[in-house]
């Protein structure tokens, strides 16, 4: 039995890779997966083969062919790829990679990407971690190992993969304007470790030369703080349209009305004025980075 690429143990007694079964909860990402099920067991019938038959073909156990045709498992790109080929399929059913690869995430985090992926300008202060878009993986892992009740190791790396995945968000083009602030306790903190901490200021320092990039750092000696009331984060779309969530406005829900996301950019912008400079902030930052 041999390990293939797409982390799928090859034989009759294959085990699957955590982290790509369906969340029985995800009522649409589970219609999407069921979906792209059929169509490949469409396909394997037409082609004249049995499931063990196309397992065969591909390296794979036919228990595995059985639960991605039942919908009970997410296929990876790879053997989505692979199907294509083994039953002629021309292209089709590679073409639902995209599709089936965002339904592994979290429909939570699905429909924040989306919002990501669409706006033009992004702000956001966090005072408890560093921001989900500009976190490195290890760090990433860290704050998910660290909840409490544990989460399992396969929800914890899809919880990671999903994070990462977020962070297309700085290869789209035209670039959207980014702009965070962090508290100086986030840069202080060593969650997960002091090399996570010092690899995590030092990834800071990298994003913080993009062009389109704003790393901001409050310091604890302020004696007026407009985030004291917790997380915000301001979202904003070129029909002009907005959307913004706070810890400490409106129940902590997403809001859209333009009343209520002016109230949540006039704090972002009071935050920004009252945290360091940039270029202030790369400085601390370097000088934290030292002393860690």
């Amino acid at each position: 039995m041999s390990m293939v690429d797409d982390g799928t143990e090859r034989g009759k007694d294959a085990v699957d890779e955590p982290g790509w079964e369906v969340d029985p909860d995800d009522e649409s990402g589970a219609a999407v997966v069921a979906a792209v099920g059929r169509q490949i067991k469409t396909w394997r019938e037409a082609a004249g083969l049995r499931a063990g038959e196309l397992g065969s073909l591909l390296g794979y156990g036919e228990d595995l062919i059985y639960k991605v045709e039942g919908g009970s498992r997410i296929p990876r790109p790879e053997f989505m790829d692979a199907v294509d080929v083994a039953v002629g399929a021309g292209g089709k059913l590679a073409a639902m990679k995209p599709d089936v690869a965002e339904v592994r995430y979290p429909k939570k985090i699905r429909e924040l990407a989306k919002l990501e992926a669409a706006a033009v300008e992004v702000l956001a202060y966090g005072n408890s971690s560093v921001h989900g878009l500009l976190q490195t993986a290890e760090y990433a892992r860290s704050l998910f190992s660290m909840r409490q009740p544990a989460y399992p190791q396969e929800e914890i790396e899809r919880g990671v993969a999903a994070r990462m995945a977020r962070q297309t968000i700085f290869e789209r083009s035209p670039a959207p304007t980014l702009g965070f602030v962090l508290e100086e306790v986030v840069l202080r903190r060593p969650l997960g470790g002091r090399m996570v901490l010092r690899r995590q200021l030092e990834h800071l320092l990298v994003m913080n030369k993009l062009r389109n990039v704003t790393v901001q750092v409050m310091p604890m000696d302020r004696e007026e703080h407009a985030g004291i009331d917790g997380e915000i984060q301001v979202l904003k779309f070129r029909d002009g349209t907005a959307v913004g969530r706070s810890e400490g406005a409106f129940a902590g829900r997403p809001v859209s009305d333009p009343k209520q996301v002016r109230i949540l950019d006039l704090r972002c912008g009071m935050i920004r004025a009252q945290a360091l400079t940039p270029p202030e902030s790369t400085a601390f930052i370097e000088r934290v980075l030292g002393e860690t």
